[in-house]
């Protein structure tokens, strides 16, 4: 991947308004050890093993770790429980426990943690591993470092997500046994950040550019359905056949 890079830190120097080309989002985990029993010469790429020195040798480019390499998924045997249970017995959760120690060890500072799949799973099924892992993210990569993902192509409409992480709270037992700050409330400035804040910076998205996005065909939309009480309209957009 290393020539990748190269082409990437060059077109980025070459188009320094384009943000994004600073960004290598790389899905990561959702491999659970079933799976790992299926095609085990796979498992190297799902681990962050080769994500610190990659960091720390391109430091030009951000690396968006896709699920926070959250391995708990996509099987038999994936499961939040197992992900609870691993806690429990070794004190981590594979293989993001993993990614948030990356900072600290190999001293980068553009590393990310992304909470597609992630939180949806383990929010569902086992909250306090949601939690852990959003506080343990928070406490080694810094809460300007997780940036929000639903993956909602499979779990439907992101918004009972966005409320989830909104009343999100550590419970104080982990707070007390993994030295995890408190959240704070919905509209505080962690939440906030891993809600929009940190996307918007790390893709160059403005106040301007995101006040745009209010009128919208989206937006219109939008107002019609608020207009009609949130029901819907039954009327038809678009071309209609009179014919």
């Amino acid at each position: 991947m290393y020539p990748f890079y190269e082409k990437l830190v060059k077109w980025s120097q070459q188009y320094p308004d384009r943000p994004g080309l600073k960004n290598v989002c790389i899905h990561k985990g959702l491999f659970p050890p079933s799976v790992e029993r299926q095609f085990p010469h796979l498992v190297g790429y799902c681990t962050v093993n080769d994500v610190g020195q990659a960091a720390k040798d391109w430091p030009q480019l951000n690396f968006v770790i896709y699920h926070s390499a959250y391995r708990w998924v996509a099987g038999p045997g994936g499961t939040a429980a197992a992900a609870w249970d691993q806690l429990q017995r070794q004190n981590r959760v594979d293989w993001v426990t993993d990614l948030a120690d990356i900072p600290a060890q190999y001293g980068v500072r553009n590393v990310y943690a992304d909470l597609g799949q992630i939180f949806a799973h383990s929010n569902m099924a086992e909250p306090r591993v949601a939690a852990y892992m959003l506080g343990y993210m928070i406490k080694g990569m810094g809460a300007d470092h997780v940036v929000w993902g639903t993956d909602s192509l499979w779990t439907g409409s992101p918004q009972w997500q966005i409320e989830a992480l909104r009343r999100m709270e550590i419970p104080e037992e982990l707070q007390k046994k993994y030295g995890l700050a408190p959240m704070g409330p919905a509209d505080g400035p962690v939440k906030t950040a891993i809600l929009g804040g940190n996307n918007a910076r790390l893709y160059g998205y403005t106040p301007k550019m995101m006040s745009d996005v209010q009128t919208d065909k989206v937006a219109h939309y939008k107002s019609l359905y608020d207009k009609h009480g949130g029901e819907r309209t039954n009327l038809v957009y678009g071309y209609i056949n009179k014919g």
